[in-house]
């Protein structure tokens, strides 16, 4: 009996400090405010395809900004050898109980891998997305300024765009 009455205690004190302790090998749900940071592409594949579009010459980057801020760039390598940004979007986003939007587009659900990592659908491809730590605020920031308009058209050309473009 005194061997059964220990082996239960055993348990339940092991089950108490995985719950307890911090980075124990129970899994902690990430919340809405874990998507803040750097985002990188891991993997673009497309329905039917068994092949990663992510490579060495290309890749796509998400910056999430506790105030809301969100810039999303495509990362490519010239003929040269260098790199080079290809803004994408810049506006806002939202994250709330799960459910996403960026640009102000209908949510969507949030799809947590683990508070690392997400994994979503976007038409006909499947995309995971693993957050960057450590990457230097300075890249980060040229990211979002290479994202940012430079500069606003000017008001003959924003009728211009308003009638041909949005057709009002």
């Amino acid at each position: 009996m005194k061997k059964k009455g220990f082996a239960s205690m055993v348990a339940w004190f092991s089950l108490l400090f995985f719950l307890v302790c911090p980075g124990n090998a129970v899994a902690q749900k990430p919340t809405d405010k874990d998507i803040i940071g750097v985002w990188k592409m891991t993997s673009m594949m497309y329905e039917g395809e068994n092949k990663n579009m992510i490579n060495d010459s290309y890749n796509q980057i998400k910056v999430y900004r506790a105030n809301g801020e969100y810039a999303c760039a495509e990362i490519v390598k010239g003929k040269n050898g260098k790199y080079v940004i290809m803004p994408h979007e810049y506006g806002t986003y939202y994250l709330k109980n799960g459910m996403y939007s960026e640009m102000g587009r209908d949510p969507i659900r949030y799809n947590w891998v683990d508070k690392n990592t997400s994994r979503g659908r976007w038409y006909n491809r499947v995309d995971e997305w693993k957050k960057v730590i450590g990457m230097p605020e300075e890249l980060v920031q040229h990211i979002v300024d290479k994202c940012k308009p430079l500069a606003e058209s000017p008001a003959k050309m924003q009728e211009l765009m308003k009638k041909y473009i949005f057709g009002k």
